[in-house]
């Protein structure tokens, strides 16, 4: 029987994570190299959407994440100045109780990772910062100088990941999107403190608040059982090209939203202090892998923040590729006569193909939301806040579309519903049979 595959991850984030659990559950040796020294998540509270939790449902984490989230029952639009309920649209445990939609701080989402990691033997190396890919062997040599050699390479560097760079062959920086993102968190006590009975009202229910406005919106939501609850307000970016994040300005932000809903100016002179955070993108990239190295979540496919998907997105790459991989092990072990002609980079290709598509119609949705979101206050605006009130919630017959994707049912079952582990077996069993055909 061979040796289990080797797989070596850059980057310790949600998506790097994801995929070094399900591919240890599967029996690959894994390594996560973080270039930083000490884990500290970035941002705040989180979302994770159906068709993630269904992944970590499958894996047996699920429960664990609940014991730190709350469940949402529901999304809700406000109009930006009155706060005005223009739509509900149940989500989770209304489409399949299975599948809930989760709410969590990303340090508890980070921080239970790492430790499913850990428990199951990946070794996760802080301090360990990539300076160059090797794709012939493959490896990678580290700043200390140190090779680190593996059967595949996983890049999960984010953003800004520099084995994009190694992969494209050319340096492809994230573009602005021309918004940037007020980020912060309250307590309940900091809430009740107001001693407003609308944001107490609002601190009662499990569910995410949209204000859509001008140019702008805020999402409100509960994290960590309830006892705190996470704000992000996003607006037309004003820092500098080069900076990606500073300390926000109070006044300026006030000053910003002041004629807004009074139940979100009341919640916003909670804040102590607020930073401010540059939102990037990136065009679709023409591959995602070379050789025996492919990328997922931020590092190919970067999105605008517009439908929660983003950490979804980065959970469904790890599951499918990890699924691949384990699947393509099981051949090697079992000496089955597909596993002898396949190739890792045939099985990264395959993975490529079984997401780029999605993760760009993700893009696409991302993109229709935020104009849906920030119409300034015109013809347009009524006409969008008159069909979203009259939202029936049936799907359309095939040929029909809604004019929104955020009350399209057919759409949200698409992307909500998905089992991402089935698609990637079915995509196995697919190239088996090509193999077949050819054989034949």
């Amino acid at each position: 029987m061979c040796q289990s595959l080797q797989a070596i991850v850059v980057g310790a984030g949600i998506g790097g994570l994801a995929f070094a659990i399900l591919a240890r559950k599967q029996g690959l040796r894994v390594t996560v190299l973080e270039k930083t020294e000490e884990l500290t998540p970035v941002g705040a509270g989180i979302q994770i959407p159906p068709n993630a939790s269904r992944i970590w449902a499958q894996c047996g984490i699920l429960e664990k994440l609940k014991k730190f989230s709350v469940v949402s029952e529901a999304t809700q639009l406000r109009r930006w100045k009155d706060g005005e309920l223009l739509c509900t649209r149940t989500v989770g445990e209304a489409l399949d109780e299975r599948w809930p939609w989760l709410v969590i701080h990303r340090a508890d989402y980070q921080r239970i990772l790492v430790q499913e990691a850990e428990d199951l033997g990946v070794i996760i190396r802080l301090g360990s910062n990539v300076q160059a890919i090797d794709f012939d062997l493959p490896s990678l040599s580290l700043a200390s100088g140190e090779v680190v050699t593996g059967d595949v390479i996983v890049g999960a560097d984010g953003l800004w990941s520099s084995l994009r760079n190694a992969i494209l062959g050319r340096d492809s920086p994230p573009q602005e999107t021309g918004d940037l993102a007020y980020r912060g968190t309250f307590s309940l006590p900091a809430l009740q403190g107001l001693e407003d009975s609308r944001v107490d009202e609002l601190c009662r229910q499990n569910v995410v608040t949209m204000w859509i406005g001008p140019e702008s919106h805020a999402v409100f939501y509960p994290v960590r059982c309830g006892k705190e609850f996470n704000l992000v307000l996003t607006r037309p970016d004003n820092l500098p090209p080069n900076v990606r994040t500073e300390q926000g300005d109070l006044s300026e932000m006030m000053a910003l939203f002041q004629h807004w809903d009074p139940v979100l100016t009341k919640i916003l002179s909670a804040f102590s202090s607020v930073l401010k955070w540059k939102m990037m993108h990136h065009e679709e990239l023409a591959t995602w892998t070379r050789g025996n190295a492919a990328l997922l979540g931020d590092a190919c496919h970067p999105s605008l923040p517009y439908q929660a998907q983003g950490a979804a997105m980065a959970v469904e790459d790890g599951a499918a590729l990890a699924t691949l991989l384990g699947l393509y092990q099981q051949a090697l072990q079992q000496n089955s006569p597909e596993a002898n002609q396949m190739t890792i980079p045939e099985i990264l290709e395959n993975y490529e193909a079984l997401q780029k598509a999605r993760t760009t119609i993700m893009h696409s949705g991302s993109i229709s939301n935020q104009h849906m979101y920030h119409l300034d206050d015109s013809g347009e605006q009524e006409e969008r806040d008159r069909i979203l009130k009259a939202t029936e919630w049936k799907e359309r017959p095939l040929g029909e579309t809604e004019a929104f994707i955020w009350i399209d049912v057919r759409y949200q079952r698409a992307i909500l519903r998905r089992d991402t582990i089935a698609d990637a077996r079915s995509q196995w069993n697919k190239m088996v049979s090509e193999l077949d055909v050819t054989n034949g």
